[in-house]
């Protein structure tokens, strides 16, 4: 039987930049194992930061959560600034 359907739950929305996003994330992080992706655009209050910076959450099953910061709004990230900033991971 199938859960019910949160009506509350936000609907996530269309944004091509975060998508474009996580293409690139994924294209450069591989499938193997499956993973998950969160990205987040938030503001960051401290005065050091230049204001809009994406968070990029990378969840893979058996490993511990890890975060990258790209100090720019998703709309200014280009796919080198992904591959750079997940390239660790």
């Amino acid at each position: 039987m199938a859960p019910f359907p949160n009506p509350f739950r936000k609907k996530p929305e269309s944004n091509p930049a975060r998508d474009a996003i996580r293409g690139w994330a994924e294209a450069a992080l591989g499938h193997d194992p499956p993973l998950t992706l969160t990205i987040s655009e938030i503001d960051c209050g401290d005065p050091s930061c230049p204001g809009l910076e994406t968070i990029i959450l990378v969840m893979r099953e058996g490993e511990a959560t890890q975060a990258v910061k790209i100090r720019k709004p998703m709309d200014e990230i280009g796919e080198a600034d992904v591959i750079e900033a997940v390239q660790y991971i």
